[in-house]
């Protein structure tokens, strides 16, 4: 008997599934360190993994040439992100024609950053698909695909209100998406107030947590007061001292992702999208304490 490959096991805390995101490389290096992390995830069979596409659709080509590899040579099931940055209807139309031709039926619609990167105003691009609400109709009327959009549990930063954060919302579901992934957050009670004002709101699509494991508390830091996201002097204090420390840090930022998720599991949740900035480990870690397994399974040589 030959071991020949790696399956996941159910998990013992229930009916767990996870999904992963990951970036287009920039470098072969890069490169290699992609598949490095799609190689070691992907036995925990995701539901889904998702490739981002930069501000100002700068990624499309290495987005298109991932997901297409990731369809070519895995048995994973690729989502694909799309915006309306830069570009007109028609090309993003085409963008979404050749995701359907190479056999992708599961596409992450977000409006986008501004080119100039987030904080920054966004303009429609003339001729182009002004919201993400527009995106999702136009990504349905091409084809039956699986659309995934954005949600905000602490609404985004530039709406003025939670309810009219939640109007966009239930728009992009009126449109046509069927799950929303959240912008990450650190405090829960955040999420559970969210998830609850979306269904009062008779928004019933999964609203899956986005958990960002923290591999460099200041660049998260940073990120999060653009995304409107609030940092906790709590989670502040737990890496205080330990920027020049990166074996401590890393073991500080799997125990904070751990609570975080196992807390959420105590609240019902049952499924997780991870922001994995490309570094599998520490997910991976995280998921082993949700449950998940990996088993070498045997055949005959």
């Amino acid at each position: 008997m030959a071991h020949d490959f790696l399956r996941a096991s159910r998990s013992p805390l229930g009916n767990i599934r996870v999904s992963f995101e990951f970036f287009p490389p920039k470098t072969a290096e890069m490169e290699a360190s992609l598949w490095d992390s799609i190689t070691r995830l992907a036995p925990l069979e995701p539901s889904f993994v998702s490739v981002t596409y930069g501000a100002g659709g700068s990624t499309r080509e290495r987005t298109h040439s991932t997901v297409a590899r990731i369809l070519r040579e895995t048995t994973l099931k690729p989502a694909a992100h799309l915006t309306c940055v830069a570009a007109t209807r028609e090309e993003v139309d085409e963008v979404i024609r050749a995701y359907h031709a190479v056999g992708v039926r599961h596409i992450v619609a977000l409006r986008g950053d501004p080119v100039s990167g987030p904080g920054s105003a966004y303009e429609p691009h003339p001729g182009g698909y002004a919201t993400s609400t527009d995106l999702v109709a136009g990504i349905r009327r091409l084809g039956d695909f699986e659309v995934t959009v954005s949600a905000y549990p602490e609404k985004h930063p530039e709406s003025a209100t939670l309810d009219a954060d939640l109007d966009v919302l239930k728009a992009k579901v009126d449109a046509g998406a069927t799950r929303a992934v959240t912008q990450f957050f650190f405090d829960n009670a955040h999420y559970l107030r969210y998830v609850d004002r979306v269904r009062a709101r008779g928004i019933n699509i999964p609203i899956v947590p986005g958990i960002v494991p923290v591999q460099n508390f200041r660049q998260i830091a940073s990120f999060a007061k653009k995304t409107g996201a609030s940092v906790p002097q709590w989670l502040a204090d737990r890496f205080e001292g330990l920027d020049d420390d990166p074996a401590t840090r890393r073991l500080v930022a799997a125990a904070v992702a751990a609570e975080q998720v196992l807390d959420l599991v105590d609240h019902g949740v049952t499924d997780f999208h991870f922001y994995t900035m490309n570094k599998a480990d520490l997910v991976y870690a995280i998921c082993h304490l949700l449950g998940l397994r990996t088993h070498l399974i045997e055949r005959a040589a």
